[in-house]
């Protein structure tokens, strides 16, 4: 095809709309009007307007003036400065304009175009191509919301179904404990029925002997031996069993349960030469979360809360311990205890003593954790052994030999996390034990160098990301290993100089994954983040000599005093108190 008659170079004459090659084509830059050979005289007779009509090729050449107002058929070619308008060639022999400075109209406005030009170019090039590729966004995710939200209700289901099918094994366990309950109890009652009945027999027996003795009259000495002594002896009389539910914390529910991240949805502008658009810049989808200990492959998600700038004192409860050890939260409202005694003690917040319950073998317990069940277990270093209270009875978990073991966690999925040092006093180390048995040691670094001190004050705690965090006195550090038992980092103190030396405690982690660590040489609690980055000190609040650490579902910190005996609560982020 003749590139000269092409289909993209035919244009139509805006008078007659008969099709014209550009080549032959004029355009009427005043007019703003293509016109074809044949048309333009038609075109110039129209003698109310002013015409310039050129080749099509160079239209837009010759500068639009505007009309004077004042000067019929003249137009403005300069700019009057002083009076900011346009004025025609007679304009300039008026006396309005005598001695002002007037300027070339068209290299006046020449800025102006140039910016206009810009504007156009960005506008063209830039900002509608954003404009529609924001559009692309949405509509593509309009065409897939349905069925992300239908996903994000099945998770929620499922999260259901799996919490039913847990509480169904707690039943069927908890119906499994009563029937074995209910067996060893008739066994029992029909021992004690044997027993009685046989009792029962031999008393009558006596009943008959005795009255046949007195009957007789008999005068004659004879050896006569009671046994009313031996029968007021009533066997023990054998108590039922009771099911002691906990209080159903609604909050603590909906944390465990799992949690939404928020929608959100960008009202503010955005300047587009910032960053390229993506589906972040319209609306980031919200991805349900899982609680860690009950879905180890799910990230939990909790609302950010920011460290308070003056951490405050809410309550102090006086234990009654001339040495106060522990603490661990048996919910937002009470708080199990240990000391320098063989009695574990349950207080409410008000300082009210709940329970008090002597461990097993009359030891004083080093360490003390609550299970995800609500049980208490505590070691007893000189018993070597980790004990469980359950149901007001204690039960041996675990017995070492040739190590002692000193601090206990409970960790995700039921397992416990044990600090125990060997008998030489040499080695520490870590270990994992899922009931009674041993699943993961940890003791060594990938250089095969000892990770922990010899020491035993070495509290431990499991972060959320699941790292295991371990307040190693001796060595004056915090140790923090992964999941896998693979050393992440060392946390040494703050270069403070008015803190000096770093020899920590207690450890505790929270919601935020923050470690919390206390220091009693200096009165305070160290608080980190998850990867060892010091975050402030809780200095305040009247410490001395802070000793164990927990906190509870809302965060809030309890501290116990090792001189005083008291435990401290106290709030070091923004969250509602309840």
């Amino acid at each position: 095809m003749d590139p000269w008659y092409s289909a993209k170079d035919v244009l139509l004459c805006d008078l007659c709309e008969i099709p014209v090659h550009q080549m032959y084509c004029h355009y009427c830059d005043f007019c703003h009007v293509k016109l074809c050979k044949a048309c333009v005289g038609e075109h110039l007779s129209d003698l109310s307007e002013e015409h310039r009509v050129v080749p099509f090729k160079q239209k837009g050449i010759t500068p639009n003036y505007p009309k004077c107002p004042t000067h019929v058929g003249k137009l403005c070619e300069l700019h009057c400065k002083e009076c900011d308008i346009p004025v025609c060639s007679l304009c300039l022999l008026s006396i309005f304009h005598k001695g002002h400075n007037l300027l070339n109209l068209q290299e006046e406005n020449k800025p102006k175009k140039e910016a206009t030009e810009k504007d156009l170019d960005e506008l063209l090039n830039s900002i509608c191509p954003k404009y529609e590729e924001n559009l692309a966004v949405i509509q593509r995710e309009k065409t897939g919301l349905e069925k992300h939200y239908e996903k994000l209700t099945t998770d929620v289901v499922k999260r259901g179904e799996d919490w039913h099918r847990e509480i169904n094994v707690v039943v069927n366990k908890r119906k499994s404990e009563i029937d074995e309950m209910k067996t060893k109890h008739m066994a029992a009652l029909d021992k004690q029925e044997h027993e009685i009945t046989s009792i029962i027999a031999e008393v009558n027996q006596c009943i008959v002997d005795l009255r046949r003795k007195l009957d007789s009259n008999d005068a004659s000495p004879s050896a006569y031996i009671s046994r009313n002594v031996e029968f007021r002896s009533l066997p023990p009389k054998l108590s039922l069993p009771h099911f002691c539910p906990l209080k159903i914390n609604t909050e603590q529910l909906h944390q465990m349960f799992g949690s939404l991240s928020e929608l959100s949805i960008t009202t503010e502008e955005h300047d587009y030469t910032m960053k390229k658009p993506d589906h972040g810049n319209v609306m980031r989808i919200p991805q349900a979360v899982l609680y860690p200990q009950m879905e180890p492959e799910a990230e939990y998600c909790p609302p950010v809360k920011p460290l308070l700038d003056e951490p405050e004192l809410i309550t102090t409860i006086d234990t009654g311990y001339k040495y106060l050890y522990n603490v661990t939260c048996l919910n937002d409202e009470e708080i199990w205890t240990c000391g320098l005694d063989k009695i574990m003690k349950l207080y409410n917040l008000q300082g009210k003593l709940l329970k008090a319950i002597q461990t097993k073998s009359g030891n004083t317990p080093r360490d003390i954790e609550k299970t995800w069940s609500g049980d208490l277990v505590y070691t007893d270093p000189n018993a070597r052994t980790v004990d469980i209270v359950y149901n007001n009875q204690i039960q041996e978990v675990i017995r070492l030999r040739d190590w002692t073991p000193h601090y206990v966690c409970n960790i995700s999925y039921g397992d416990f996390l044990v600090t125990m040092v060997s008998d030489d006093g040499e080695q520490s180390k870590v270990v994992r034990y899922s009931g009674s048995t041993e699943t993961q040691t940890i003791q060594f670094d990938n250089e095969g160098k000892p990770l922990y001190s010899s020491g035993d004050l070495k509290y431990i705690s499991e972060n959320r990301n699941l790292d295991i965090c371990v307040a190693d006195n001796r060595a004056g550090a915090v140790v923090v290993v992964n999941q896998a038992g693979k050393l992440r980092f060392r946390y040494t103190g703050h270069p403070s100089t008015d803190k000096g030396s770093f020899y920590p405690l207690g450890i505790t982690t929270d919601s935020q994954s923050h470690i919390l660590t206390s220091d009693c040489e200096f009165h305070c609690i160290h608080i980190l983040d998850q990867d060892g980055q010091f975050l402030r000190y809780i200095d305040n609040c009247d410490l001395k000599y802070p000793w164990g650490l927990c906190v509870d579902m809302s965060d809030n910190l309890f501290v116990t005093e090792l001189n005083s005996g008291k435990v401290k609560k106290i709030k070091y982020d923004h969250h509602m108190i309840r």
